[in-house]
């Protein structure tokens, strides 16, 4: 299969293949490239309903311009940990925070989100999320009141009195509790119009199985959140490098 970047008219033809309604790995299969690539491609670049190649072709000159800075901005740069790409791991980031984004985040909370989830300790000061995203401080500072909102983040202390920003193992199980609660509150919503529209009229019987489906949903959400809740807090096995330790 060929490597290297993906052609302005390999995109026209990721273009319609999503017109046509065609499968990520069909469109791939075509174009003779990874499945991953392609899915990566359009996820990147505004999902599968607001994809264009032309901006899209634009997009990928533009991160490649930002990529050929001088080497003195490049030793700016964070040093991954645990010897990873750095390049597979933006690449990697921007294409999960693109898939937030689709599900209703803003940008830049997506963004920050995404750091936090993909450093080792689950936390970073301002000024990192600020370097590793390459955007002011005041960013930073927005998205994560967002997500404090949410009950994503939380802030902490260091040793050094610096604010640090932290994403726990238990933050998932808390949010789905959240919305299963939420959920909950628009099934009891949905049964106020029952009693206002009449019972055994179309109208309140429609509310009545929108009220039981959401009650049903929210209920095995909580019941799956407590079953699974300790799978949040499997640690690894052992640390990458202790076969080198001793």
């Amino acid at each position: 299969m060929p490597g290297g970047r993906l052609t302005q008219q390999e995109r026209q033809q990721i273009a319609l293949g999503l017109a046509d309604g065609l499968a990520y790995a069909e469109i791939a299969r075509r174009l003779e490239r990874p499945t991953s690539t392609v899915t990566r491609e359009v996820m990147r670049n505004g999902g599968p309903t607001g994809y264009r190649a032309d901006l899209a072709h634009r997009a990928t000159e533009r991160r490649a311009h930002r990529r050929r800075k001088p080497a003195a901005r490049a030793s700016e740069a964070p040093v991954q940990e645990q010897g990873r790409d750095t390049e597979a791991v933006r690449e990697y980031e921007e294409t999960f925070a693109t898939l937030l984004m689709r599900q209703g985040l803003p940008k830049m909370t997506a963004r920050v989100l995404i750091c936090l989830w993909t450093a080792d300790a689950g936390s970073l000061t301002a000024s990192a999320l600020a370097q590793r995203l390459q955007v002011s401080p005041a960013s930073v500072s927005k998205a994560i009141a967002f997500l404090e909102g949410l009950g994503l983040v939380r802030r902490e202390r260091d040793e050094r009195r610096r604010e640090r920003y932290v994403v726990d193992d238990d933050v998932w199980y808390q949010s789905t509790i959240a919305g299963a609660r939420s959920q909950a509150q628009l099934a009891e919503t949905a049964r106020q119009g029952v009693r206002i529209l009449g019972a055994g009229t179309p109208a309140a019987v429609r509310l009545e199985n929108i009220a039981r489906f959401v009650d049903f949903i929210s209920e095995s959400m909580i019941r799956a959140a407590e079953q699974a809740r300790d799978i949040l807090s499997t640690k690894a096995s052992s640390p990458p490098d202790s076969e080198q330790s001793g």
